[in-house]
């Protein structure tokens, strides 16, 4: 019986960014969630995160950002996609990310913006291994936030 490929996600932290509570959380989460997780740290360069994308063959690039630098490195990472022709991969972006940015992100390619405050589940008491049982099903992956900010513990 062939076993099911588990979703490969890489979570990391790009520039002077220093705050990684989130990301570790998120990644965590994904992990308890069956998915394989990657977590590259802080200060990495957009050249370390296409580099380990590549590497390590992910599905999904997760970048935190908390320092407001998603602007100045997301056109860089995007880049570098295209250049080594990584289409396959999604990209999302999680974090402090003021509102009026998100169109831009999404315009630059990112797949999906998740704000801080987002939360992770709907009601007091839900399960969070089960609101994180996700599949890759006709191409689409559904995530769970970088920044967990306001959940609502079991």
């Amino acid at each position: 019986m062939e076993s099911e490929r588990k979703i490969k996600v890489l979570i990391t932290k790009v520039g002077l960014d220093g705050h990684d509570r989130g990301a570790k959380v998120v990644s965590s989460l994904l992990k308890e969630a069956g998915m394989e997780v990657v977590y590259l740290g802080m200060f990495q360069t957009p050249e370390n995160v296409v580099r380990a994308a590549i590497e390590e063959d992910v599905d999904v690039i997760g970048l935190s950002c908390l320092s407001g630098e998603h602007i100045t490195f997301t056109p860089r990472i995007m880049k570098l996609l295209k250049e080594k022709r990584i289409d396959g991969v999604l990209f999302i972006i999680g974090g402090v990310i003021p509102l009026e940015d998100i169109p831009v992100l999404k315009d630059m390619g990112v797949n999906e913006v998740f704000t801080a405050g987002t939360l992770t589940g709907p009601t007091k008491g839900t399960n969070f291994s089960s609101l994180l049982a996700y599949r890759l099903q006709a191409n689409s992956l559904f995530f769970v936030p970088m920044c967990l900010c306001h959940f609502v513990p079991e």
